[in-house]
């Protein structure tokens, strides 16, 4: 990992894996029941992946997005029942029609702050990740916590608000290196969500 936070450091959110506890933390966001589609954002090595198949225990469908191609190698070679895509989140509706997916139950994202930069031509990234949310979706968020009052962080924030009636942030934690926190955003404001 830390080669290829070397070879992008501004794609590469860290250069460490995400600990067990922090991945643990963002996947409390699944349903213990029912068959859930579940997908993640930023899968780099896998951290998050296993602790996410575990919680779903062979139940819904997961699909996990990395656009750097030699994680994406390793995590389709590491997790068999995993759908694992080569792509940017950005083109998650176009992934998602492809495998005849209407809308995901939740996203788990370890998506370094530049992916949610705006920009004058595209679509901001939060607004296409809100669309493809079921009603009753859930958004989830790992945060490094020395970044929390930095502009992208606050603006992530803002938008975050914008796009969910309800966005709780955990408390830090602190063996997670850098020490993180998790943005939990529920019901998005979105086309599927009842008036």
């Amino acid at each position: 990992m830390l080669r290829e936070f070397l070879r992008n450091p501004t794609g590469i959110a860290a250069v460490t894996p995400s600990c067990t506890a922090i991945a643990t933390l963002l996947s409390m966001a699944i349903p213990e029941t029912g068959d859930p589609v579940v997908v993640e954002l930023g899968a780099g090595t896998g951290a998050c992946t296993d602790v996410i198949r575990h919680r779903l225990g062979g139940r819904g469908r997961q699909i996990a997005v990395e656009v750097n191609p030699t994680f994406a190698t390793l995590l389709s070679k590491r997790y068999r029942h995993v759908e694992v895509v080569c792509g940017a989140a950005k083109d998650l509706p176009a992934f998602l029609a492809d495998r005849r997916i209407r809308s995901v139950d939740v996203i788990i994202s370890t998506l370094p702050w530049v992916a949610f930069t705006p920009s004058a031509t595209a679509r901001p990234l939060l607004a296409t990740l809100v669309d493809v949310l079921s009603d009753g979706g859930v958004y989830t968020q790992v945060a490094y916590s020395w970044t929390r009052w930095a502009p992208p962080a606050r603006r992530q924030l803002g938008q975050l608000q914008a796009g969910f009636e309800e966005v709780v942030i955990s408390e830090t934690m602190w063996r997670n290196i850098p020490p993180a926190r998790a943005y939990f955003a529920r019901r998005p404001r979105n086309s599927r969500a009842p008036a």
